[in-house]
């Protein structure tokens, strides 16, 4: 699996790493050596206790980060023979819904926020909570003078996991976007472009859809 050999390539540059810091320590001893000739002894006691203490964590970090990488490892091995990440769910497409337009959330009479509706949607046609980064744009196809481009948002998989939407009819993912000063009149369609990058295969996926005042 791709996901196992990035985790094995890591684990095996954990070596080299621990190879860099053996000779990094050597490197600061030489130096504390020099530096130190003019200090006293108890300055230099002092210091060199911080410098250990400082050492001991970094090592301490790196071998529960070496650990975390081992046990990962582990679990993918660990997988049945011959299954894939796409066995776990296949991704076969995006869809912005119907519901994705410009509201006027403040009731001034003025169209300010973007709401973009995203379902991801599996090889089934069922729906599922897939995780990934997002690229939002929102486009004035018709503008005959200027950029047809209104506006861009990238929205990461961090972000994107809390956004997931339930309703009583439907469940996607609810973006939303300020577009005060972005949009003049919202008196012809204009077009919002989804670009989703599914964290699972890697796989692309865009749509793009016309909204309407």
């Amino acid at each position: 699996m791709q996901s196992e050999k990035v985790l094995k390539r890591k684990f095996n540059s954990f070596g080299l790493s621990v190879l860099h810091f053996s000779l990094s320590l050597l490197v600061l001893a030489l130096g504390c050596e020099n530096s130190n000739k003019n200090a006293s002894p108890a300055d230099q006691v002092q210091k060199l206790t911080e410098e250990n203490s400082q050492l001991q964590n970094q090592i301490a970090q790196s071998g529960n980060e070496n650990q975390q990488l081992k046990e990962r490892i582990q679990v993918l091995s660990g997988l049945p023979q011959g299954v894939k990440a796409e066995n776990i769910y296949n991704l076969s497409s995006i869809k912005i819904t119907r519901y994705t337009n410009l509201y006027d959330k403040d009731k001034d009479g003025k169209k300010e926020t973007l709401i973009v509706y995203i379902q991801p949607i599996d090889q089934n046609g069922d729906i599922i909570k897939a995780a990934g980064d997002v690229k939002v744009q929102l486009l004035d196809l018709n503008k005959k003078d200027g950029p047809a481009l209104l506006g861009q948002w990238h929205v990461t998989a961090q972000q994107l996991k809390e956004l997931w939407f339930k309703t009583l009819l439907t469940v996607n993912y609810r973006l939303k976007f300020d577009v005060a000063g972005k949009v003049e009149n919202f008196k012809d369609p204009l077009t919002v472009t989804v670009t989703f990058t599914d964290y699972l295969t890697g796989k692309v996926f865009k749509e793009q859809k016309a909204i309407k005042p």
